[in-house]
């Protein structure tokens, strides 16, 4: 898992933002294991402390749970994925949106403009 760090922001909302990613895009689906702390702080380069506080916000988001002795696993809460994946989508095409609107596009051009692009990735 390769995360590039901002310093702008706590390294522990961006393993947050992270691994939400991971979780509402299926690459960790539904029901499968989470890796040990210490194995994701390993992996990413940061202090188990630092990814232990990740995965309990993960879990108090409730993409997360921990079932005692056997580990955490990813929430088989399909509706809950899909509403955090709604919400990811709605704020990235808020951002979109603005940058648009501050480049000096009208909201009729921005959305033509996306439409052109979507166009030419087909």
């Amino acid at each position: 898992m390769k995360v590039e760090f901002d310093n702008s922001k706590p390294i522990y909302t961006q393993l947050v933002d992270h691994l939400r990613l991971k979780i509402v895009s299926g690459e960790m689906p539904s029901g499968s294991k989470v890796d040990s702390v210490r194995s994701m702080a390993e992996e990413v380069e940061v202090n188990p402390n630092t990814m232990q506080r990740a995965l309990a916000e993960l879990e108090r988001l409730g993409l997360v749970y921990t079932q005692r002795t056997r580990g955490r696993f990813v929430t088989e809460d399909i509706e809950k994925i899909n509403l955090i994946r709604k919400e990811i989508a709605t704020l990235e095409i808020s951002n979109l949106r603005d940058v648009l609107l501050k480049l000096g596009y009208s909201e009729d051009e921005l959305i033509e403009l996306i439409n052109q692009n979507l166009r030419r990735d087909i």
